[in-house]
């Protein structure tokens, strides 16, 4: 691969900005200086006017491949990923059939490699009858337990089952914190009069706080790392603020839960508003934006979970749950950086160099030597607006469709080379496996 030198851009990391220089020489950032001098026959990339970041991470998407690629596949959300700077990104195993094997795993990794424009990674999924599987498979980025109601086999919801997975093995455990028991007891109470209205409530937030609370208290009696996926309340928030132990337990959260605020966005998106966790009320977003500054919340994520329009429009309680959100969730963030409510070192903090510390990926989340050189360009003065047809998803939506957004991605480089660029694509294939420190104690 050719040298590459990017010059004149505003380089960000979360220590802060400054104009500095980046060599690119086959694939890996060889170079970061305020300014390098050009070598015979390098090519030269003018990024004056840009902010140049290290590629987005996100850690929790559903591709649906195998099984559902109606939906979405690794090709398609992949190219999604690209076009909203994200250059890895980490895959749940519930597609069909679901990937709770070793063999299951590997599949999914041969497969990736023929399809997908960016890097990327896969869970392995625990049930109650896999512990051997669990611990079998070093290519896979974590465990992934269901806690609260699921489709198929995903569900590890008795006290032994879980113990038994906490206390066997050292890879990380990301859990889906919802207690199933206090879920099915809502919804009896309801029964055929619950509405889109109620959903928040049938998976309420004591049922999140009494899951959560069980998974803190495993992963200190077993040591082992845990990561909460998808903190949704103020509840939970408070709880890690007093009981989370860095280094062991971390924590996530998606912008929709956030951004999107019952009851207000099910009486405009309907069932296209619905997800697991829920959106929740005003308060919840509050506190989970002020966790996320204040350090007790580690990444961002998106839980981009695409379902047909046709599916969604099926109403509640019949439509799936989930929602597209990979190519919107960095124009997002960015947005609330041109409104003054954090800055780009904390981007650089929560959705690349968090990401990567946490599940120990080599060469990724930092634009130093030595890293491969996944690179986000963004124009800080730019706009976009997002239009459910001009999604790169598969389903041709996204909850955020008439959003205007200040500071849009405008090119997306994996390793050295550009996978989204002037609008256009490179061909898929060329997304490799994250490689994981065998010596990180996931």
């Amino acid at each position: 691969m050719n040298s590459i030198l990017i010059r004149g851009g505003e380089v960000v990391s979360s220590a802060g900005a400054a104009r500095a220089d980046i060599r690119v020489e086959n694939g890996k950032i060889l170079e970061v200086a305020p300014e390098l001098p050009p070598r015979a026959g390098e090519e030269i990339l003018d990024a004056s006017g840009l902010k140049v970041m290290p590629g987005v991470i996100d850690p929790q998407c559903h591709f649906r491949e195998p099984g559902n690629t109606h939906k979405e596949d690794l090709e398609s959300g992949s190219r999604s990923a690209a076009a909203g700077g994200v250059t890895s990104f980490l895959d749940m195993p519930n597609t069909n059939p679901p990937a709770t094997t070793a063999q299951a795993i590997r599949d999914k990794i041969a497969l990736a490699g023929t399809k997908c424009h960016v890097d990327f990674g896969f869970f392995i999924g625990a049930t109650p009858d896999n512990l051997e599987e669990l611990n079998s498979i070093p290519e896979a980025c974590g465990i992934k337990i269901f806690m609260g109601s699921s489709t198929g086999t995903l569900l590890v919801s008795e006290r032994p089952d879980l113990d038994r997975i906490f206390g066997n093995g050292r890879k990380l455990i990301a859990v889906h914190a919802e207690d199933d028991a206090m879920i099915k007891a809502n919804a009896a109470r309801l029964g055929d009069k619950a509405t889109l209205q109620d959903h928040p409530f049938i998976r309420s937030p004591e049922a999140a706080l009494k899951a959560s609370t069980l998974a803190v208290e495993l992963s200190k009696k077993y040591n082992r790392r845990l990561h909460i996926l998808h903190l949704t309340t103020e509840e939970e928030a408070d709880f890690l603020r007093r009981e989370k132990v860095d280094g062991l337990i971390s924590v996530e959260v998606c912008p929709q839960h956030f951004l999107l605020i019952a009851p207000e966005v099910y009486e405009k998106l309907g069932t296209y508003g619905q997800m697991n966790p829920p959106l929740r009320e005003a308060r919840h977003g509050k506190a989970l934006w002020q966790a996320l500054k204040d350090g007790v919340i580690d990444c961002t994520a998106t839980d981009h979970a695409p379902h047909t329009k046709e599916e969604k429009d099926r109403g509640y309680p019949l439509a799936p749950a989930g929602m597209p959100g990979v190519e919107t969730l960095f124009p997002l963030m960015l947005d609330r950086v041109s409104q003054g409510l954090c800055t780009l070192p904390d981007l650089a903090r929560w959705m690349s160099e968090g990401p990567a510390r946490l599940y120990g990926m080599v060469g990724k989340g930092h634009l130093k030597p030595g890293y491969d050189a996944d690179i986000v360009f963004v124009d800080m003065n730019k706009t976009r607006t997002f239009r459910n047809e001009e999604m790169q998803t598969k389903v041709k939506w996204t909850p955020y469709d008439g959003w205007t957004v200040k500071g849009v991605p405008v090119m997306t480089m994996v390793r050295g080379r550009f996978v989204f660029k002037d609008g256009k694509f490179n061909e898929p294939g060329w997304g490799e496996p994250i490689r994981f420190d065998p010596e990180w104690e996931r």
